[in-house]
């Protein structure tokens, strides 16, 4: 109850603070107060009367109303799922066993005080078992019931305070009714308190609270059974024997009166221990039934407690054949927060829901990447991980849980040619890995079905893959539609979330089916009949969107099933969960990339699970994060999304950062993001260091004008997002200037006055008369020079250390804190363990990151352009192509109509192409580039297709064979006119090709000089003024700073020796310990919850794919078989 109410009380604070009705006031107080009373009675006023068998066994008796409430719910029921028998059998054990209790003391031992403690035992757990009655409350289909139960779930916060403070009021009044109503003394009761209440109390609330944490662990992580229910079956005859078992133990003589305590007075714990344990035991063996052998009482004694214990089992069977999701939500497995510490065991298994929620819906995920100037083998990672996720999820006739769709969007996908425009090398390497990919999986795999498509933005490829997923690639032409990575995420969000989820219905509507049939159904389904005229009306939440998740992918990622699969669960099983991200790992070779190696790993450990713990993850990224359909839908989100800049701050937050823009727009609408640290995801990171700084220089200001519109709006937000408090706010300002304050704070870590001010300074005025490329180059040389000044000021450290013959002071503490914590972080992540070597280059380069590149960031935030990847490099080198071409040769080349080419030029048709125009390619040139063919098809008219350029062609030996594939199937595929309709109309609203204005860029670009200008200013003023106030300080010496005992290992200390500490480094240190303490803690909590969901997943996800795997190999061994014998 204490535990509740802390825990309630600090969500109402600083999270919700919804309050109940009147009518749902009075119920609570009126339930809270039957079971408090119910409770503190059955307890402290009868209990002490009963032996220990019947202590502990008269316990379960408290599940009697939830059976009868299941009875009157199967009858009430127009089908009845479960067998009625088995609580009615509940029932009448339960009775039975109260029968029996009554007859053991009543016949055998009766006296007036034992008449009325049986009385009130009987009627104390019955009011006990009212407790649990909103488990049953919505299978009534009482509206009060329902209302009730619904403004409860709204406003749990209150009612948990309210029902704590009731509890605590009630059994306060009936201690101190019942101490004086039974000649006690308060004086014995107060020795008794001290003495044996508190130690109990604390004891029995910190294993109740683990007992229910493991319970609830137990149950995400799919061991229902085994490891909650039997437990909590075989608790209380575990109990008995622990009690039963050392009966031959010789006992005190009489600790009956009340003055036993203040006579005997145990020295140790193991006397305390011995006491209880005897005077438990002395309970039974006292009795009348015991000392005389009564076989009739012992037997309604075992009875009895059989009869509870059968009874409690039987109302609660249907615990054990509950359907469960893995990492199920706690508020969906128990109806109430609160559990009852007498009633441990019973509480925890009578709150567990009589019906879990409904089976959850088949979701559907899109893969959207987006693609640009990526390289062969960029894309051939994208690609691999797509037909795995083809190969793990296979389209079936079957009702699955999920089902996968790919579609890539690829930018600036056409060149210039004579002849108009035509497919580039690029779209020319997809093509190429796209088609290769069926040959590394497997040999003698088919090629994927092809289909070509003229489309209003360029064109579309699509692909059925070898498990008959779809793959959509849809190339883009920058003169016809908007290019860049935002518009591409802006056309497939509106495509799929607008175009394809809705798209029967327009089918329906335009076939002439009946408006009333089609409203109900748009009824069901949260849609309005406006919307058969508005493809962007997004008032309503849907259940297909709610159903519908969006993979955003960059063109370079790689992953395993098993990462969406672990995203899938965040969203699946909790609705506020707007979005979730996984692990990212850069991948590549160099001193640039073990530096952002070694940075992302520092983030993901520490600062995003805080961020998860503590609120929300303010950044999910756009190479590897899931997304919900209706949390993009929603208002102010995807609307807002599509807004073109016009000012210059618009520029840095909403083109050079569109990933954390998106979560902005998302937590500012109520919608929580996630972090999952077992879904792993790897993509190419910079390697070099020009690249590495241009990327960082989009991040930095891109990362700083969201949070700053996010703190800005942190009221609103903190009220509109439930996960998102005002402490949260506060961790996050706090963050923000230590950000902003960083480079001074490094210039006072490596140096002096002289030598911390004047390198960045210089720098500085560089910056804004050089080039970007000049600013590169100094910034690199600058960081060698800093490293190794970097490197001084470590070793400095340590040989003041030496020399101070203690480790106990300021910078060593700090020091050897922080490489303990990273070292401990580590260990937590034991696949990730190596990258502590890289964390020695981190430390060097700190300077570089946090001082040099920081300059350069803020001094260039004028400079919108991407920075990577502005020109394509070669696109194949010539090992690759030998590679490819061995490949090719040694497993695609099965295709049944290719044996020679001989044979395959027999198969085309003669009517098919003409032979004038013929193409004639050589053996010497059987190379991937396109060629440029027109072919005239007579079975369609002539029609000439243009910018396909035959994209098939890959190797002489498979040239033949898709080409035949184009001109029978992909030449007689037409985009539907509706979908043209779309197409167009999205172009014209929010997709067409931003026109160039001189005057405009102009303004523009000035614009972005001033805003640079007064960013610059003010972000080094509070730098400069950080510095100024420290040296001042400094200055002064002895007359403000902070004295700190010399200490030395041993524990002694010399009191003349001291170190002088100033009040701006002291708040500096304790408020970077702080912080890192707090990220260190939320790492530890976040790695327990990400190890119950992965062994949850590896329980029943992986268990299940191989269960399928070994069917689906019986099937194929069968057919074989059947196949031979025929």
């Amino acid at each position: 109850i204490v535990l509740l109410l802390l825990k309630s009380t600090w969500k109402f604070i600083f999270k919700s603070a919804t309050m109940p009705s009147k009518k749902t006031l009075f119920w609570v107080l009126c339930v809270e107060f039957l079971v408090a009373l119910g409770a503190a009675v059955l307890t402290i006023v009868s209990m002490p009367h009963f032996d220990i068998v019947t202590n502990v066994m008269i316990l379960n008796s408290v599940s009697i109303l939830s059976a009868v409430f299941q009875v009157v719910a199967e009858c009430l029921a127009k089908e009845r799922k479960r067998l009625i028998m088995l609580p009615v059998c509940s029932i009448l054990l339960i009775v039975t066993g109260y029968m029996l209790f009554a007859i053991s003391y009543l016949v055998f031992e009766s006296s007036l005080e034992i008449n009325i403690s049986i009385g009130l035992a009987i009627v104390g757990t019955i009011c006990v078992s009212v407790n649990w009655w909103e488990n049953y409350s919505t299978l009534f289909a009482v509206s009060f019931l329902e209302d009730i139960s619904r403004d409860i779930a709204q406003s749990r916060n209150v009612v948990c305070i309210i029902s704590s403070l009731m509890r605590i009021l009630v059994t306060s009044a009936v201690v101190g009714a019942y101490v004086p109503l039974s000649g006690r003394e308060w004086k014995s009761v107060k020795l008794i308190f001290e003495t044996v209440v508190v130690s109990l109390v604390a004891i029995q609330m910190t294993s109740s609270a683990l007992c229910r944490w493991f319970v609830v662990v137990a149950c995400k992580m799919h061991a229902l059974r085994r490891s909650f229910v039997l437990p909590m079956y075989l608790a209380s005859i575990t109990v008995l024997a622990v009690f039963l078992f050392p009966t031959a133990v010789r006992l005190p003589k009489s600790n009956q009166t009340s003055t036993f305590f203040e006579t005997f007075q145990p020295k140790s714990s193991d006397e305390w221990l011995y006491l209880m344990l005897t005077d438990a035991i002395r309970t039974l063996n006292t009795r009348d039934i015991m000392v005389h052998k009564k076989t009739g009482g012992l037997a309604c004694l075992g009875c009895s407690a059989l009869s509870w214990w059968l009874g409690l089992m039987l109302s609660t069977v249907y615990i054990w054949y509950l359907k469960i999701h893995r990492i199920e939500r706690t508020q969906d497995l128990f109806v109430r927060r609160m559990y009852e510490g007498a009633f441990l065991e019973q509480s925890m298994l009578l709150n567990t829901r009589f019906e879990i929620r409904k089976r959850i819906k088949e979701k559907k995920v899109f893969l959207c990447a987006t693609m640009w100037h990526e390289t062969y083998d960029e894309m051939m990672k994208i690609i691999i991980s797509m037909f795995r996720l083809d190969k793990y999820r296979p389209k079936t006739k079957e009702q699955r849980d999920v089902a996968f769709e790919f579609h890539i969007y690829f930018d600036d996908a056409f060149k210039d040619v004579d002849n108009g425009r035509h497919a580039n090398e690029y779209a020319e390497i997809l093509v190429d890995v796209i088609k290769e990919d069926p040959c590394i999986f497997k040999q003698k795999a088919a090629l994927p079905r092809q289909k070509i498509i003229n489309t209003p933005y360029g064109g579309r490829l699509e692909y059925t893959l070898p498990k008959g997923n779809l793959m959509m690639v849809h190339l883009k032409d920058k003169t016809l539609i908007r290019h860049k990575k935002r518009w591409s995420q802006i056309m497939y969000l509106y495509y799929i979330l607008g175009w394809r989820l809705n798209r029967q219905y327009f089918e329906e509507f335009e076939a002439g089916k009946e408006l009333d049939s089609l409203k109900e159904r748009l009824k069901v389904s949260g849609l309005t009949l406006d919307f058969i005229t508005s493809f962007f009306s997004r008032k309503n939440t849907i259940s297909t969107r709610e159903n519908t998740y969006i993979l955003a992918l960059d063109g370079d990622t790689d992953f395993q099933p098993s990462a969406v699969m672990l995203l899938i669960d965040r969203l699946k099983l909790y609705p506020e969960v707007g979005a979730a991200c996984g692990r990212i790992h850069p991948t590549g070779t160099g001193p640039m990339v073990w530096y952002q190696k070694f940075e992302y790993a520092v983030g993901h450990w520490l600062q995003k699970t805080a961020e998860h713990v503590f609120g929300c993850v303010l950044c999910s990224p756009g190479c590897f994060s899931l997304f919900r359909g209706a949390a993009l839908m929603d208002d102010n989100v995807m609307k807002r999304y599509t807004t073109k800049a016009s000012e210059a701050s618009h520029y840095v937050q909403y083109d050079q950062g569109e990933d954390r823009w998106l979560c902005t727009l998302l937590l500012q609408q109520g919608w929580r993001v996630e972090y999952n640290a077992a879904s792993d995801a790897y993509t190419n990171a910079p390697q070099d260091f020009k690249e590495f700084y241009n990327q960082r220089r989009r991040w930095g200001p891109s990362t700083m004008a969201n949070t700053i519109d996010l703190l800005g709006s942190g009221g609103l937000t903190s009220q509109r997002n439930s996960s998102i408090s005002k402490l949260y706010i506060l961790y996050q300002i706090i963050s923000m200037a230590a950000s902003i304050l960083g480079p001074a704070t490094i210039c006072l870590m490596i140096s002096a006055l002289t030598l911390a001010i004047v390198p960045p300074t210089v720098y500085l005025i560089l910056c804004f008369k050089l080039k970007s490329d000049t600013q590169i180059k100094i910034a690199a040389i600058m960081s060698v020079l800093y490293a190794f000044l970097m490197a001084g000021t470590i070793l400095s450290i340590i040989g003041d250390l030496v020399k101070q013959n203690t480790f106990l002071t300021p910078s060593g503490l700090f020091l050897i804190g922080m490489v303990v914590l990273y070292i401990i972080t580590a260990a937590l992540h034991p696949q990730e363990f190596s990258l502590v070597i890289y964390g020695l280059l981190y430390f060097l380069c700190i300077p570089s990151g946090y001082l040099l590149l920081v300059i350069y960031s803020i001094v260039n935030m004028n400079n919108v352009t991407w920075g990577t990847r502005e020109t394509g490099s070669q696109a194949k080198t010539t090992a690759v192509d030998t590679i490819k071409k061995k490949v090719m040769n040694a497993t695609c080349c099965k295709c049944p109509c290719v044996e020679s080419e001989d044979l395959s030029e027999k198969i085309l048709p003669a009517e098919t192409i003409t032979q004038t125009e013929k193409p004639h390619i050589p053996l010497e040139t059987q190379s991937s580039s396109l060629v440029l063919i027109k072919v005239s098809v007579t079975s369609i008219n002539n029609i000439i297709i243009f910018w396909v350029d035959l994209l098939n062609l890959t190797t002489i030996k498979t040239n033949i064979c898709l080409i035949q594939k184009c001109f029978n199937s992909a030449f007689l595929n037409h985009m539907l006119q509706d979908e043209i309709d779309f197409w167009r109309e999205l172009q014209k609203k929010y997709l067409e090709p931003l026109k160039e204005n001189k005057e405009q860029q102009e303004k523009v670009a000035d614009d972005l000089r001033e805003l640079r200008n007064k960013v610059t200013f003010a972000f080094f003023f509070c730098n400069a003024l950080w510095l100024v106030a420290t040296f001042f300080l400094q200055a002064i010496g002895d007359l403000v700073s902070i004295k700190i005992p010399k200490i030395y290992p041993n524990g002694t200390y010399d009191p003349t020796e001291v170190f002088s500490l100033d009040p701006i480094a002291l708040m500096f240190l304790l408020s970077f310990t702080v912080l890192l303490l707090m990220q260190f803690v939320a790492m530890l909590y976040h790695r327990i919850y990400t190890l119950i969901h992965f062994v949850a997943y590896a329980d029943t996800e992986i268990k299940s794919y191989r269960k399928q795997s070994h069917q689906s190999h019986q099937v194929s061994q069968w057919i074989t078989h059947k196949m031979m014998t025929f």
